[in-house]
């Protein structure tokens, strides 16, 4: 599976996502131009140790992104959706799409891809929830419809009860 950022402002929610994107073994898409370069503490933190076993690849532009991957299936989470993101079947290798910060998914981009929008339902006029937590939410409910491939399922316990 794979995280597209559209023009990510904040290096620590890039670093959480990334970190995330290891964890489930999903590939993360950089679009820019960014807000932040790639080598600044503040996304090393965010994403501890992990950063170098992540997968990820970097784009000039939106274009050089659609180009470069023969122009993908691509849900684009929104507040403007209608459809849940629960709503949608994600195929195995989808690409799901979270904008800038500040301004979210350009709103023509939106407009021209409407059936493959989708939000995630919040109580009263909440503006979003915080990008990080945004595709976490996401990404695991597409891990969840396709089984958790290649995840452990089960934990370990470090030192089992004894039961008699």
């Amino acid at each position: 599976m794979n995280i597209v950022l559209l023009e990510p402002e904040i290096p620590a929610n890039t670093g959480n996502i990334g970190r995330t994107c290891v964890a489930t073994g999903t590939a993360l898409h950089l679009i820019e131009p960014m807000g932040f370069r790639l080598n600044e503490k503040q996304i090393k933190r965010a994403g501890l140790d992990y950063w170098d076993n992540l997968d990820y690849k970097v784009y000039d532009s939106l274009h050089d992104f659609l180009e470069k991957n023969n122009n993908p299936k691509i849900y684009m989470a929104t507040t403007k959706a209608v459809k849940a993101y629960t709503e949608v079947r994600y195929e195995p290798d989808c690409y799901i799409m979270f904008g800038k910060e500040s301004a979210g998914i350009p709103e023509e981009l939106l407009l021209t891809n409407m059936e493959n929008c989708i939000r995630i339902p919040m109580v009263g006029d909440i503006r979003s929830l915080n990008l990080g937590n945004s595709a976490a939410i996401i990404i695991y409910e597409a891990l969840r419809q396709n089984n958790f491939p290649g995840m452990n399922i089960q934990g370990k316990w470090i030192n089992p009860v004894e039961t008699e």
